[in-house]
């Protein structure tokens, strides 16, 4: 009909279309044009937007560990460092204090220091009696009468998960008298050298409260997953990590492989459990009160990686939820803090910002909706740069810390999009504080489990729901 546009629709038009699918047709032609289409491109320059936020960001990190690289600014000549010698007037008083927190034993007890100047400490707050007994208890005394100068507590809740366990551990009389703290979760095995390569940078600078080590993971070749989150991690140590210490920015402790001063750790108010990120939560108040922090990028503890997708999820859960309620929790309280203008923008902008919340959000949004829904809007056209370019660099640039998988990059790029849907409601839940806001799921740890099965006996098979599946 002339005059009638191509998106009128006359009643006869209806009739004529009974079927189901020509119904979900015409409901398409009315709110493609008037709706979707509008919708879509506000969507596309606020996606293209994030994108160069999250390229910037990348780009600048990529430059400043070229430069790091090329200017070799390693921590030892950036700060005083010397090793800790023997003083025959002092004896083994000239060796700070220092009390290992350890969720596990073997490896902590192990580590080399004057034995009447380190206390460790194994914080259980498991409520199965079996392994409290028969498994941790029974290990700390079998220490203990090596002479190990170990202490095991317990306690009978999980209230406030790792930041209570943490705190209820510095409120032992023994552990007040302490100069420093060296924290290990349960899989983590330093090298008996730990103490000796980390405690010069907190005992010759006073200003620094935290010296950081990098992981290094041990089933890292278990399976593809591994091989995906050994990727993902690369990038977190090589370049975020890397670039925060260099640069006296700000980066965050990464909860373990770490030793604190605890008068840093106490100015700052210590361990608080109002996140499921104590660790972050401890470091940006640290950070916030003048305190620097050193990466040891050369300084390696072993660690695991889960194994399993239901163990990586909650733990993403926890990473992407948690840093998100924090930021939610702590913008005020940054903004209106006395430090400089330069590390407000750095911890809100690029830390908070930017990698906690656009990264997961983009890659989701973005790639994962926004350009495929442009196949069936070719009205919404989207920038070469921005659909093809500019992920491309970004992904470059996550690869490059590990060389060895590059070849695995396609299988990378789908494994993060997958991710990118269970970080984004994981961030909007921090954000937005619902139901899962403080879930707190032990994540599983399988390759010394396995590796520890008796010889002919078949690994138990899980059983899994149809929504794990």
């Amino acid at each position: 009909m002339e005059g009638v546009s191509s998106t009128t629709l006359l009643p006869e038009d209806w009739a004529a279309r009974d079927d189901v699918a020509g119904q979900i047709g015409l409901v398409w032609e009315l709110v493609r044009t008037p709706v979707i289409v509008p919708l879509l491109k506000v969507a596309v320059v606020v996606c293209l937007a994030m994108a160069l936020m999250l390229f910037v960001e990348r780009v600048y990190m990529g430059v400043a560990l070229l430069l790091i690289k090329l200017l070799r600014r390693r921590p030892e000549r950036q700060y005083k460092w010397e090793p800790i010698r023997d003083d025959v007037e002092l004896g083994n008083t000239a060796y700070p204090m220092v009390l290992v927190y350890k969720f596990s034993i073997g490896a902590a007890c192990g580590m080399s220091w004057p034995s009447d100047r380190i206390i460790i400490q194994v914080l259980d707050d498991s409520t199965d009696p079996v392994i409290q007994v028969s498994l941790v208890e029974v290990e700390c005394q079998r220490w203990a009468s090596k002479g190990i100068n170990i202490r095991y507590e317990n306690r009978d809740n999980r209230n406030g998960y790792k930041a209570g366990a943490l705190k209820d551990g510095m409120e032992h009389d023994y552990a007040k008298g302490c100069d420093y703290v060296a924290i290990f979760d349960a899989d983590f095995r330093p090298e008996p050298d730990f103490l000796w390569r980390t405690i010069p940078f907190l005992a010759l600078n006073p200003d620094v409260a935290l010296v950081q080590a990098r992981w290094k993971y041990v089933n890292s070749g278990e399976c593809l997953m591994t091989r995906m989150q050994e990727m993902s991690l690369d990038y977190h140590f090589n370049f975020e990590q890397e670039v925060g210490s260099s640069t006296y920015a700000f980066f965050g402790f990464n909860g373990t492989a770490g030793v604190w001063r605890i008068a840093a750790l106490n100015e700052a108010g210590g361990w608080k459990d109002r996140t499921t990120v104590e660790d972050m939560d401890l470091a940006v108040r640290a950070s916030l009160h003048g305190w620097k922090f050193v990466y040891l990028g050369n300084l390696k503890v072993k660690n695991e990686l889960p194994s399993t997708f239901k163990a990586y999820r909650y733990q993403q859960h926890r990473w992407s939820c948690g840093p998100a309620n924090l930021f939610k929790k702590m913008v005020m309280e940054i903004m209106k803090n006395k430090v400089s203008l330069w590390k407000k923008v750095h911890v809100l902008y690029s830390f908070f910002f930017v990698r906690k919340i656009v990264a997961h959000i983009v890659t989701f949004v973005f790639y994962c909706v926004v350009i495929p829904a442009t196949v069936f809007v070719p009205e919404v056209e989207i920038p070469k740069w921005g659909a093809v370019y500019i992920p491309s660099l970004i992904t470059l640039i996550n690869a490059v810390g590990t060389p060895r998988s590059l070849h695995l990059l396609v299988f990378w790029i789908l494994f993060e999009n997958v991710m990118s849907l269970h970080r984004t409601k994981a961030t909007f839940i921090g954000l937005l504080e619902a139901g899962r806001v403080n879930e707190w799921v032990v994540t599983e740890k399988l390759g010394d489990a396995l590796k520890s099965k008796p010889a002919g006996k078949a690994p138990k098979k899980h059983r899994f729901r149809i929504g794990d599946r």
